[in-house]
């Protein structure tokens, strides 16, 4: 499924699952500390330079951004409803895009040439080494994905208690993953079932 995806998509929607279900019927956090963000950064190497270390002013920025990611996937769902982890109290979309635009520009680029033998020349926005910063980097993938092929396939997945966001394999998926389509048909196969138990009731 990831070989499918590209890096900015595959880095965007990671950041947008750092908000996830906890298993109990709630919503948690994975970056609910500096250390907790010091670990995702680690677990997607390339992201910043190696060593990186988070503290409370990176957590916050990245938090913020992380709002208005899921404030935007938000709208690139539309019609369909958005994620119920946080359709209540979503970022203003404008709000969203200026916050985006705004950390995207942290970080600078430098255009880099490749021409290989048999292809056309194609040029790569590299960012110097040591001058990544964590949220221009992530603000840059949000952007690329969100302008990209990939964001047609972005859904939010509605199986009982899921609050992800998936990216569509195939015309029939309706759920992130198997377990949430399970869950699903057991949740309306109790309540096809309640239904006249309930107007016996009556």
């Amino acid at each position: 499924m990831q070989d499918s995806i590209s890096r900015d998509a595959r880095l965007a929607l990671d950041l947008a699952l750092t908000v996830r279900h906890d298993g109990q019927g709630g919503v948690a956090d994975d970056l609910t500390d500096p250390a907790g963000l010091t670990a995702w950064v680690q677990a997607h190497p390339g992201t910043v330079a190696p060593g990186f270390a988070a503290g409370d002013a990176e957590l916050a920025a990245v938090r913020e951004l992380r709002a208005a990611v899921r404030a935007l996937f938000a709208r690139a769902v539309r019609p369909g409803a958005p994620s119920p982890a946080d359709a209540a109290r979503l970022m203003p979309v404008p709000d969203a895009v200026d916050l985006l635009n705004t950390a995207a520009a942290r970080t600078p680029t430098v255009p880099v040439l490749h021409w290989a033998e048999d292809a056309d020349p194609v040029v790569e926005h590299r960012v110097p080494d040591g001058e990544e910063d964590l949220t221009g980097v992530l603000a840059r993938a949000a952007i690329a994905f969100l302008t990209g092929p990939d964001r047609e396939r972005l859904r939010a997945c509605h199986g009982p208690r899921c609050v992800r966001y998936f990216l569509k394999e195939h015309p029939r998926q309706e759920w992130c993953k198997p377990a949430c389509g399970n869950r699903a048909r057991v949740a309306r196969h109790h309540e096809r079932h309640r239904r006249p138990a309930d107007s016996l009731g009556q």
